[in-house]
């Protein structure tokens, strides 16, 4: 399944504005001030730059790599187990001495990484190796499985001639062509009780609901990304900032949902219809093992909290071991993850969104991420 989010609402009110994160340091080269010694094994003449699509890979010295000696390298291996159930051609040999260092100590993992792999800097085509880090998560949202007592938002499967009519009716159509209504008809999963939450939802691109079921019974499960409406996507912050409303503060969701408590539902209509994009759903059952990690990204494997990345595969191919430094109001970042998503909002060389995992802290986490990002990718030899 191939999740198409639109980066988190946080991500697109960050590029109106300039960015007030403090800077990274310099890179360091070793031996330099600030910079980690060698390594055994990290030695020789390095590589020549390579170009891969829309960025430039340097290669580097390890010692270049902030953190790389404190970083808690087990939790990024369950990423790349799951980057082993569906690897790209450069990574599949290695995927056999990846589960077998997954019960290894950090040093054993860190000893083979050096001999093993060989780390880039990514640079922009012009040079520039500093980017933007934003944020994503899973929301949770109660949901009825019937309309009514006060569900009234619906979700939708695709319709059945989504594949036939590019692009698809807009969001204001779907709300008001009886066409488009109809098409729809019996396409529902669930109802939710709030316009602004399944706003929220479609642009986030999947979530877990808090289901009652027909018959009273609660359950969770998780809704992931079955499509679009391939309507251009516009930002619901932008509209209201033309609309001199001033800036919403974050988090998004709750910020907007108190504006709309304050305006009349004409007004509101006008907010959801300014942005033409609609995302269909399908419906995933949520076991225990499941719960531990997030809905599969574009790779086609699970997201795992705090290590899962969103990149630009013209420049990062899925499945990558990435180094991120990153440093800003959600803290500092120095870690090993994998590259396993994409969102039509993640485009450039250095440019990423961290998958912070579900529920109501990751997406306070996700909200105030906005930070100055580097990226060292993580090759074979």
């Amino acid at each position: 399944m191939r999740s198409m989010r639109m980066g988190t609402i946080i991500a697109i009110t960050a590029l109106l504005a300039s960015c007030a994160s403090p800077p990274l340091p310099p890179l360091s080269a070793p031996g330099e001030p600030g910079a980690a010694g060698s390594r055994p094994g990290d030695s020789g003449s390095l590589p020549a730059p390579m170009l891969q699509g829309k960025s430039r890979w340097v290669a580097v010295r390890w010692a270049e790599l902030p953190g790389f000696e404190e970083d808690a390298l087990f939790e990024g291996w369950n990423a790349w187990l799951k980057s082993c159930e569906r690897p790209g051609p450069v990574f599949a040999p290695l995927c056999a001495e990846v589960r077998r260092l997954s019960i290894a100590s950090a040093e054993a993992q860190r000893s083979w990484m050096v001999s093993r792999l060989q780390p880039y800097r990514v640079e922009s085509l012009q040079g520039a190796a500093e980017g933007l880090l934003t944020s994503y998560y899973e929301p949770v949202l109660k949901a009825s499985r019937q309309a009514g007592a006060g569900y009234e938002v619906p979700l939708y499967r695709p319709p059945a001639s989504l594949a036939s009519r590019k692009p698809w009716y807009s969001r204001q159509e779907i709300d008001t062509l009886p066409e488009a209504r109809t098409a729809l008809r019996g396409r529902e999963i669930a109802w939710l009780a709030d316009p602004v939450e399944a706003m929220s939802l479609h642009i986030q691109g999947s979530g877990r609901l808090s289901l009652t079921e027909a018959d009273g019974s609660q359950r969770m499960v998780r809704v992931a990304y079955a499509g679009s409406n391939e309507q251009p996507f516009r930002s619901v912050t932008q509209w209201l900032l033309d609309q001199g409303e001033g800036r919403m503060t974050t988090p998004w969701v709750e910020s907007t949902k108190a504006w709309a408590a304050r305006n009349p539902p004409q007004r509101v209509q006008q907010m959801l219809w300014s942005n033409p994009r609609y995302t269909f759903f399908q419906e995933q059952p949520l076991s225990e093992l499941d719960a531990a990690f997030g809905p599969k990204g574009a790779q086609g494997v699970a997201l795992t909290p705090g290590r899962s990345i969103a990149v630009d595969p013209g420049s990062i191919p899925y499945g990558t071991p990435v180094w991120l430094a990153s440093r800003g109001g959600a803290g500092s970042l120095q870690k090993l993850v994998l590259a396993q998503d994409t969102g039509s909002a993640i485009v450039g060389a250095v440019r990423a969104d961290y998958f912070a995992g579900t529920g109501p802290e990751a997406g306070q986490f996700a909200a105030r991420m906005n930070q100055p990002l580097r990226l060292w990718v993580l090759w074979p030899r």
